[in-house]
């Protein structure tokens, strides 16, 4: 198979493996997002996935953007980005703002 069919299968399992990581991390800490929100968090996940696999880095981003975020929310995506093993921090600042709108449906 080639590199691009490879880092494809790659990146759906791994895909796979940390959305049901994710939901029931989220799920432990009585986070429930809704349908909208479930959509745009599982095609960010899966595009950690394919960054993760592929080593395409992340633009350039203003930490400072990220201020109001709950520290529930970003360790929470800290979390998740450690499970990765591979990602920069940017990328949990960017996955604790579902984590952090997901929390308003309480």
């Amino acid at each position: 198979m080639n590199d691009a069919g490879d880092w494809a299968e790659q990146t759906a399992t791994l895909a796979e493996r940390m959305l049901t990581q994710v939901y029931a991390l989220l799920g432990h800490h009585g986070i429930v997002p809704n349908a909208v929100q479930q959509q745009m968090l599982t095609s960010h996940v899966r595009a950690m996935a394919h960054r993760s696999v592929t080593g395409e880095p992340l633009p350039d981003v203003d930490a400072s953007l990220f201020d109001e975020i709950s520290p529930e929310s970003m360790n929470l995506a800290r979390d998740v980005v450690a499970e990765f093993g591979n990602l920069p921090e940017e990328e949990a600042w960017l996955l604790s703002v579902h984590f952090e709108v997901a929390k308003e449906n309480l």
